[in-house]
């Protein structure tokens, strides 16, 4: 794919976390996306936010609440501040790993049911994988999801959530529907939120890997009911692990 195609791609969803704030708290929701950003891979580890006066302008609020945002962030450990020539917000090379504990406190501050989030996430992703199955890729589409997919395969423990996160997020962009990856991009950092709190097992990634390979091949192929089978094979280990992680 070309850098201007890619770089639409990422653009996607960037616009999918860095819309403006819609709530009455300010604080807490542009706190909520900079935190998406750095889950969903939007900004890497390591990698810098746009600057701030941009930033502002895109999340709709004041560089007053931008700035205490940031500083919360700084405080829990996600970002760091770099001054003089290239400086800016980073966020952090090593960001916090929550507990079970944790994990369960945030899905019961999100008020979200388990079962509810795992429906509308297999909905979401079953779909993406269909359309895709059913349209087929174009050869710049079919490059960039087979190097989502490497990046995965290759990617270190440390780095990997965020591979992942890439990659399934692409199957999304690809469809070119902005309003199903804005979906997939919330549904995906709660799902993060809770899958950050689990160990990474070199067996489960193994596994992981050879699914990826089997929806990647049903879409490329256009087999519409192969991609469904893939990815709910898949979701299903994911959501076996994180039920008895959070019981």
């Amino acid at each position: 794919m070309s850098e201007p195609e890619a770089g639409a791609l990422a653009e996607t969803a960037a616009e999918a976390v860095f819309r403006p704030v819609r709530t009455g708290n300010a604080f807490e929701e542009t706190v909520e996306r900079l935190l998406s950003a750095i889950k969903l891979g939007v900004v890497a580890r390591g990698g810098r936010f746009p600057p701030e006066r941009e930033l502002a302008a895109r999340l709709g609020v004041s560089r007053i609440t931008l700035r205490e945002a940031i500083r919360a962030l700084q405080e829990a450990g996600y970002a760091e501040s770099r001054r003089g020539r290239g400086g800016g917000t980073f966020v952090a090379d090593v960001p916090p790993r929550p507990s079970r504990a944790e994990a369960q406190r945030m899905l019961q501050r999100t008020g979200a049911d388990l079962e509810d989030l795992f429906t509308f996430r297999r909905a979401l992703e079953t779909g993406a994988a269909v359309r895709l199955a059913e349209e087929g890729l174009d050869p710049d589409g079919g490059r960039l999801l087979a190097e989502r997919l490497a990046a995965v395969d290759e990617a270190p423990i440390e780095d990997y959530r965020r591979c992942d996160t890439v990659f399934h997020h692409t199957l999304a962009e690809l469809t070119g529907s902005a309003s199903l990856t804005g979906a997939l991009a919330e549904t995906r950092m709660r799902i993060n939120d809770l899958l950050n709190a689990m160990p990474i097992l070199a067996r489960n990634l193994e596994h992981s890997g050879a699914q990826h390979r089997a929806i990647v091949a049903a879409v490329r192929d256009r087999r519409p009911e192969d991609a469904r089978r893939a990815v709910g094979e898949h979701l299903e280990g994911t959501e076996a692990l994180l039920r008895a992680f959070l019981a």
